[in-house]
């Protein structure tokens, strides 16, 4: 008996966070926090899932960040 592998592909929204702002002169609680957004240079894209923890990331750096839909 062969298992199929029938799993539905998940349609999760997710959002495009693209930097647009220098972290010089933020706090390093803002630099980690882009960093664990994987953004470390100013107009690099991340799509990301549209979650909760990925919005309070995007909260703390608001100012720093463009977020599409």
């Amino acid at each position: 008996m062969e298992k199929t592998n029938s799993k539905k592909p998940t349609t999760a929204k997710q959002i495009k966070i693209k930097l647009i702002r220098s972290a010089i002169c933020t706090t390093p609680k803002q630099r980690k926090t882009l960093r664990a957004l994987g953004l470390t240079k100013i107009n690099q894209v991340k799509v990301m899932p549209d979650n909760d923890a990925m919005r309070g990331m995007i909260k703390v750096v608001s100012h720093l960040v463009q977020v599409e839909q």
